[in-house]
């Protein structure tokens, strides 16, 4: 089973991403600590020379971070016909303890590779490489994280056993399921639907406010972040059941099948896609004083801003035109 072409890519793009990562948190270490632009001093020049090398190095490693979490849902999704019970990614992910932990952190990890990289995109546009210090210093607090989903991933790959008997995603995703799941579920559809379509009324609006006066840029960073979580929430307790159109089936990986048209996928592209873009426009806010991002960081934040309306309204299509046009009516 190790030797499925996804799972040794997987295993070995986390690995040599581990690497890189403890090669440039290494040198992030001393940059941090004797990076002095104005100096002309054989240490800076080295130092610069470093800079260039690592950025290039974690661009494409967290490039294939992003990448990695779909191929990882892939992965699992088709595993699950050498499990028992298992009848899509929730009951792999559930054929030992380390599969849903594993998924998880690769989704924080996705947020925050995605945040390093728009970083390290305006900090090169600038002459002087203003974050310089601040990007490290992310980079730093990234390192554990990645570590952390190294070790999970490899121990969810290494310890599955095709005897495994394992549960299914209507076991899993039901109001008699422990944990917080069945919470989610138990969520009263009419409430859900409203927090999810004021919730993304207010991200447009702010999305569209920032875009046109550049200003609210915060507050639309906020709005984005929590209407990613709370669109997580009404697609596993309302919209998935429209996909389905089955009133008691609210599992979140089923949707990525090919009976689904595959779904599943745009609906996970645009989530992540928006809270990416829209946390990024807050993340670059405190450093619009910064002399030399005047010209840039203003373009950046509204191509980001752009991208999140974009992602956001392409989500709220997919759930709306499904809803109203799907056989279920609850």
């Amino acid at each position: 089973m190790i030797f499925q072409p996804a799972i040794l890519s997987l295993l070995v793009g986390s690995i040599s991403i581990s690497l890189m990562l403890a090669y440039s948190a290494f040198d992030g270490v001393r940059i941090l600590r004797k990076w002095n632009i104005q100096s002309g001093s054989e240490l800076q020049l080295s130092l610069e020379r470093k800079t260039y090398l690592i950025s290039t190095i974690m661009t494409y490693a967290f490039g294939f971070q992003l990448v990695s979490l779909f191929l990882f849902i892939y992965t699992a999704d088709h595993l699950n016909p050498l499990f028992v019970g298992a009848m899509c990614a929730a009951g792999s992910l559930n054929a030992n303890e380390w599969g849903y932990p594993a998924i998880v952190i690769k989704v924080i990890n996705f947020l925050l590779a995605g945040l390093w990289l728009i970083v390290n995109y305006t900090d090169s546009r600038a002459y002087d490489y203003p974050l310089i210090k601040k990007k490290y210093g992310f980079l730093l607090l990234i390192t554990p994280s990645i570590l952390a989903e190294t070790f999970l991933q490899s121990n969810y790959f290494f310890g599955l056993k095709p005897d495994i008997i394992t549960s299914c995603c209507g076991t899993l995703f039901t109001t008699e399921a422990q944990g917080i799941t069945s919470t989610v579920i138990a969520f009263p559809r009419i409430p859900v639907e409203i927090a999810f379509y004021s919730g993304m009324a207010l991200t447009l609006f702010l999305g569209g406010y920032y875009c046109l006066k550049g200003k609210a840029g915060y507050l639309f960073s906020l709005a984005s972040l929590l209407t990613f979580f709370v669109s997580l929430i009404a697609f596993i307790s309302l919209f998935c059941l429209y996909f389905y159109e089955l009133p008691t089936h609210h599992c979140p990986f089923c949707i990525l099948q090919k009976e689904y048209g595959y779904i599943g996928y745009p609906v996970y592209v645009t989530s992540l896609g928006g809270v990416v873009s829209g946390a990024g426009v807050g993340v670059l806010m405190p450093f619009r004083k910064i002399i030399s991002l005047g010209g840039i960081l203003p373009s950046v934040q509204r191509r980001l801003a752009i991208l999140a309306l974009i992602c956001y309204a392409l989500l709220t299509g997919i759930f709306s035109y499904q809803m109203i046009f799907s056989n279920l009516k609850l």
